[in-house]
């Protein structure tokens, strides 16, 4: 296969780790309603225009591959766009504010017959993707529960930036690292949550968006999800914990600020006692994302759907909109 062309549009600090990991493609266009960002990212590509909208791009130009990486309210309104250009699409998470976008961005990824990757990242970190590995294999056994958290301290002025601002977002700490988690329990139980309680709520930030968010997801037999995701960590945290009657893998830090990306497996054993733990480390740079864009264009070689994809962020959404109905702001 001719090597892809991609565009970008977002050109921010997302839109950049992207252009950094896209491999043999080949970065053609920048598009970012800050026209400055656009181009500057798009001087470290030979012959790459730069446009401050979409609807400035040449229509004869030839792109295959669309990554959107705006602000959270026109993600599905570019994803739709890009689709209706002829564009596979990678879809930066949550893929869009509500429901009723997302379903916008179904229809004219049937309409197109393109694909969309929505890019929940951090399947592909190295830890998470062996300790799913471990899962698949059955060494766990059958799992009984997950227990997440992930959560970062906040900067000052954070209150006033555009994920404060409910238009722009869709909501606060919940729809924007929360979806991560969301993301992950599912990945790693395998089922669909029949039973979403929990709350988001605003502690520290003078903010109309939630700065923290309690939730317990339960499947239909019971496999259950305890989440916390919050804005005001403090010390950035991630920590992933995965529990089957044969043991316990636990996955924290994900590299940078948040610590070493190190995976234990703690192996029980009939007779009980301490556990035998192994530990995995991981400390070289964030490669999940050029991980990611490999499989996408994997996807496209083999006009597969990818996975996570629209259905994945339907699960998100429709979990994010179920605590977000009986929330409390203020």
């Amino acid at each position: 296969m001719n090597a892809l062309r991609v565009a970008i549009v977002g050109c921010g600090a997302v839109g950049t780790k992207r252009s950094r990991a896209l491999g043999t493609a080949e970065l053609v266009a920048c598009v970012d309603t800050e026209l400055s960002r656009a181009q500057q990212l798009a001087a470290t590509a030979h012959g790459c225009v730069a446009v401050a909208r979409v609807t400035e791009l040449d229509p004869r130009m030839a792109i295959d591959v669309a990554i959107v990486s705006t602000t959270h309210d026109a993600l599905a309104e570019t994803a739709s766009q890009m689709l209706q250009r002829g564009c596979h699409v990678l879809l930066e998470k949550p893929a869009a504010r509500t429901l009723l976008e997302l379903a916008g961005v179904e229809r004219d990824a049937r309409a197109a017959h393109r694909l969309v990757r929505v890019g929940f990242n951090h399947r592909y970190h190295p830890a998470l993707a062996r300790a799913k590995q471990i899962v698949d294999a059955g060494e766990l056994g059958p799992l009984m529960f997950v227990r997440g958290r992930y959560g970062h301290g906040g900067r000052v002025g954070y209150d006033r930036e555009w994920r404060a601002d409910p238009e722009l977002s869709g909501g606060g700490a919940l729809i924007d690292q929360g979806v991560h988690l969301i993301d992950l329990a599912s990945w790693f139980l395998g089922d669909a949550f029949t039973k979403v309680d929990g709350f988001a709520d605003t502690f520290f930030w003078n903010m109309p968006v939630d700065d923290n968010a309690f939730l317990t997801l339960r499947t239909a037999n019971g496999k259950t999800a305890f989440l916390h995701v919050s804005a005001s960590e403090w010390k950035n945290l991630f920590s992933l914990e995965i529990y089957g009657r044969l043991g316990k893998l636990h996955v924290e830090g994900l590299g940078g600020s948040y610590g070493v990306e190190r995976l234990t497996w703690h192996r029980m054993f009939p007779e009980m006692g301490p556990p035998q733990s192994e530990v995995w480390e991981y400390p070289g740079p964030d490669t999940s994302w050029a991980v990611e864009f490999a499989e996408f264009t994997r996807d496209i070689a083999a006009s597969r759907s990818p996975r996570p994809g629209l259905a994945e962020a339907r699960v998100c959404l429709e979990t994010v909109a179920a605590i977000y109905d009986h929330r409390v702001v203020g």
